[in-house]
């Protein structure tokens, strides 16, 4: 009899790929009994098979893709170093790889079965659910932000608010859940269908519409952890919703390449003293906004590693320029030895989960939250768009998180006092602290694998299997 085989399509991003690519590997390490296929366009599979041990038991296929047929550059096939203006273009061009997806899951249907298939797709790739549909294969739909932020994503996307506030510090009530309600600053870059005729909203509000019909939901997170954000998307989708998380939250065994450096710095440092900044993958803030944190930063005095990046207003991949930043900011960094700048990239679980990191100026992407609770580290909240508003906000209620800026616009001063009521010995710096180390062990604890005491998050991985292969869930 045929392997039942598990199909993992994420959406083509940094944010979406990766934890895609953890659970595939925690699926074929503790599920032997399930194949695991990971599909994507070329570019992405050929990074992914990178992240992948030579003995992997994960196989990965290949959809064509050509981001030129698109208005897109050549070889784009991520979100990454994208220019904002081209995101419609990108997202709606997911779209064509429909004809291909279902061509392969034919593939598969003749080779194992209908019976012996189960989808599991992004939320951004709703799309795929007509194609399971009519194929007659079970189907889940990935929800890789977390529970709180989708929740009120899900809201504002399939039943936005009729009127909106006439200020920022105007707040709106939430249709499905009208207990909720939400600041105007928190929406300003959210994209909601407020007149039914934005391209963005129209495709979001198609993908999450179609990704409410498919059998299930599967969040990285975990059940302890966001429990009223779960019970919203519980009561919203109508759905299960298996806690599947945390993904991706322990640290490499092997070296990190070009992370040496960084690294023996931290070493050098005192425990529980350094501030890791990053706004993620494919965030940045802008040039204004960049050089009020530098001067926030040197005025608080505490050491820092940031991972620096070419301001919003700037192309990713643009070359470093001086003057982005105060006069010879990191040469007095570098001489005072109080911090250093890490550019474009850097080892972030490591660094996290070094014992001189203290806290996380973070952009809040969940990714990062999840990674960065998941070592003990409070975090500095900078939400910047999106889901990232909404995880800030639930991380500031649990008493995680102090936001210090909400969008783009923060002085200095500010910056410098967040940073010291959070690092500088405070009752609040030490009750987030206390706070974020009963998470690091709630999700430790979520990924027990002790036969007859299980954690909550491996019995949901286990129980979710189980029912995705069932009889009972089947569509054919």
């Amino acid at each position: 009899m045929a392997n039942k085989r598990i199909v993992l399509f994420p959406f083509l991003a940094q944010g979406h790929l990766i934890p895609f690519l953890s659970f595939a590997k925690l699926i074929s390490q503790r599920h032997s009994t399930f194949s695991i296929t990971l599909i994507n366009t070329p570019l992405n599979i050929q990074k992914l098979r990178a992240k992948l041990p030579p003995n992997s038991l994960v196989e990965l296929r290949e959809l064509p893709f050509s981001s030129s047929d698109h208005g897109l550059p050549p070889n784009i096939e991520t979100t990454e170093s994208l220019p904002l203006h081209l995101y419609l273009n990108f997202f709606t061009a997911t779209e064509t790889l429909k004809t291909s997806f279902e061509n392969l899951i034919s593939e598969l249907i003749d080779k194992h079965g209908c019976s012996n298939l189960c989808i599991i797709a992004d939320m951004f790739l709703g799309w795929t659910v007509e194609g399971a549909n009519r194929l007659g294969v079970s189907h889940s739909v990935f929800v890789t932000s977390g529970a709180y932020a989708s929740a009120i994503f899900f809201s504002l996307w399939l039943n936005p608010p009729e009127n909106f506030a006439s200020s920022e510090e105007d707040e709106l009530a939430l249709v499905d859940f009208p207990e909720i309600s939400i600041p105007q600053s928190m929406i300003l870059n959210t994209v909601i269908p407020t007149n039914g005729t934005d391209p963005f909203a129209i495709f979001l509000q198609r993908q999450l519409s179609l990704s409410f019909k498919s059998s299930s939901f599967l969040v990285n997170t975990v059940e302890e952890f966001e429990t009223e954000g779960l019970s919203l998307l519980r009561r919203s989708s109508q759905l299960p919703v298996w806690c599947v998380g945390p993904l991706a939250c322990l640290p490499s065994s092997s070296p990190v390449h070009d992370s040496n450096y960084c690294i023996k710095w931290l070493n050098s440092r005192t425990p529980a003293s350094v501030l890791y900044i990053s706004f993620g993958s494919q965030n940045s803030i802008p040039a204004s906004q960049m050089m009020q944190l530098a001067k926030g930063l040197e005025a608080s005095g505490k050491s820092f590693i940031w991972v620096i990046r070419p301001p919003l207003e700037f192309a990713m991949n643009e070359e470093w320029r001086p003057e982005w930043l105060p006069g010879e900011f990191e040469e007095r960094m570098k001489e005072r030895n109080q911090g250093i700048l890490v550019h474009k990239w850097a080892p972030q679980l490591e660094i996290l989960s070094n014992e001189s990191t203290v806290a996380f100026l973070s952009h809040c992407g969940w990714n990062s939250v999840v990674e960065s609770l998941s070592q003990g580290v409070p975090i500095i909240g900078w939400p910047i768009i999106g889901d990232q508003m909404f995880n800030s906000k639930m991380l500031e209620e649990v008493g995680v998180c102090v936001e210090i800026a909400r969008g783009m616009k923060r002085g200095w001063e500010e910056v410098a006092k967040a940073i010291e009521l959070v690092m500088g010995g405070t009752n609040k710096g030490f009750e987030m602290r206390v706070k974020a180390n009963e998470i690091k062990e709630m999700m430790r604890r979520a990924l027990r694998e002790d036969e007859g005491n299980a954690g909550s998050s491996v019995k949901a991985v286990k129980d979710f299997l189980q029912t995705a292969f069932s009889t009972k869930t089947m569509m054919n």
